[in-house]
């Protein structure tokens, strides 16, 4: 079969590019935005790809049209295939029907941690033999790539509330019928197509309505939202996680995250110690561990792969240490996510000072849902400097006034990179934050500072 993928570069339709590829199919594509790394990625595969969404690329006609969500109405490639009446479906149904119907499907979802979290169970089932398939919204360093078939029967994916396709306004995870699934916390977020958290919760909830009863639940035993997801009825075993809170349970040893011991029900598993850092860590950690072992494994085995787990890039990746200065790339886009971050940061490093560059690029940062939650969550940065493009709709006042002489604003990245360069001194940790490309602002920081 002879598949055409609109929105091939995106993370996720890469992904299922690579799996459509690897179980036979001839694959094509087209976006808007084709350049290295996902075209050389694709590329390597045997996956030709094209520039646009141009009717031509559709002609002749493929087999089915796999169809990105970022596609809309008006797109010059979608009205000629609805034009034409060319078979076509969204990535998350092809996925469920093509792959995950023949799989025991172990899906992750939540507001937050979900990339971290699936890359971390795909991990812990490998490190048993298990060999499992995986779908994972970035690159996990102990794969090197997003998407795999695997070997075995049990197939990992990150499970996105986020919409399917213009056309199929359900969020991703409900076509993909897992037989185990971690809620890891639930918050607002996607203010482009979610009116409240009501909403979002709706979705949850139709992820728990798809979770057999011989399957499993795995909920973060802290997060109120998702206790009201389940009070609208569940029909599955559910065990909770926390630190100090829930089936499984999380000790710290270490303040800043970086070791802590586990419980299951009152019953000692061993210690964990690893390179990650920050309570939002350890729960991640937590609900990775439940998973696997409702899976089958033992989880006392499973407590050596956390040493060998190497995070996903741009989770906090160190990307240059010149000049006593370290830099860091991180994907943290929701004001929770910031200050768990940060949080974990300070407490590995005491008083040395913490400056963030900040990109406000999600849609629900952009449109200044979480504007009055920011200073908030920047509380543990000694300096911000805020990407304040022309276009951005809300004024970035809001936020740099609250944070009382700590912020500053920048027109654009050449402008915030001169600004925290005068502002960076020897022993400082400098956070570049954004879930987009920030025009490679973080390794042009490095490069900089490598610069007298």
């Amino acid at each position: 079969m002879r598949l055409h993928i609109l929105g091939i570069c995106g993370t996720f339709m890469g992904g299922v590019a690579a799996l459509a590829r690897e179980l036979g199919e001839t694959v094509e594509g087209s976006d808007a935005n084709v350049y290295p790394p996902m075209s050389t990625q694709l590329e390597s595969l045997g996956i030709a790809l094209m520039q646009g969404y141009q009717a031509e690329h559709l002609q002749p006609a493929p087999d089915l049209v796999v169809v990105g969500n970022a596609m809309v109405r008006g797109n010059p490639a979608v009205e000629y295939m609805l034009n034409q009446q060319l078979r076509y479906v969204s990535g998350p149904q092809w996925l469920g029907e093509r792959l995950l119907v023949e799989r025991e499907v172990l899906a992750v979802a939540g507001t937050h941690g979900k990339t971290t979290t699936t890359s971390l169970l795909a991990h812990l089932l490998d490190s048993t033999g298990l060999a499992p398939g995986f779908l994972i919204g970035g690159v996990p360093g102990n794969f090197g790539i997003s998407a795999r078939l695997g070997q075995g029967k049990h197939f990992v994916i990150e499970a996105d509330e986020y919409d399917s396709a213009f056309f199929d306004k359900r969020s991703k995870f409900v076509h993909y019928r897992p037989r185990i699934a971690i809620l890891n916390n639930l918050e607002y977020d996607h203010a482009d197509i979610f009116p409240d958290v009501a909403a979002i919760q709706r979705q949850f909830h139709h992820l728990v309505r798809t979770v057999p009863g011989n399957g499993r639940l795995i909920v973060n035993a802290h997060d109120a939202y998702l206790e009201e997801v389940l009070a609208m009825g569940c029909w599955t075993p559910v065990e909770t996680f926390g630190i100090g809170k829930g089936d499984w349970q999380a000790t710290l040893i270490a303040v800043d995250g970086s070791a802590f011991s586990i419980r299951y029900k009152g019953e000692s598993i061993g210690d964990v110690r690893w390179s990650l850092l920050g309570d939002h860590s350890v729960m991640n950690a937590l609900a990775a561990l439940a998973a696997a072992t409702a899976a089958g494994a033992d989880p006392r085995a499973l407590l050596p792969a956390f040493a060998t787990f190497q995070s996903v890039k741009r989770r906090m990746e160190l990307v240059g240490d010149i000049g006593g200065v370290r830099v860091y790339d991180d994907f943290a886009h929701h004001p929770t996510a910031i200050a768990t971050t940060l949080a974990g940061l300070r407490a590995k490093v005491g008083k040395a000072r913490i400056l963030v560059a900040l990109e406000p690029r999600s849609n629900s940062m952009r449109l200044g849902a979480h504007a009055d939650g920011l200073a908030p969550s920047l509380a543990d940065a000694d300096g911000v400097v805020f990407l304040h493009r022309p276009e951005l709709p809300w004024d970035a006042k809001r936020v740099t006034d609250a944070l009382h002489g700590r912020a500053s604003t920048a027109p654009s990245v050449d402008a915030l990179l001169a600004t925290l360069k005068t502002q960076t001194q020897a022993g400082d940790h400098v956070v570049f934050m954004s879930n987009g490309g920030f025009e490679n602002a973080p390794r042009r920081f490095v490069a900089a500072l490598g610069r007298p």
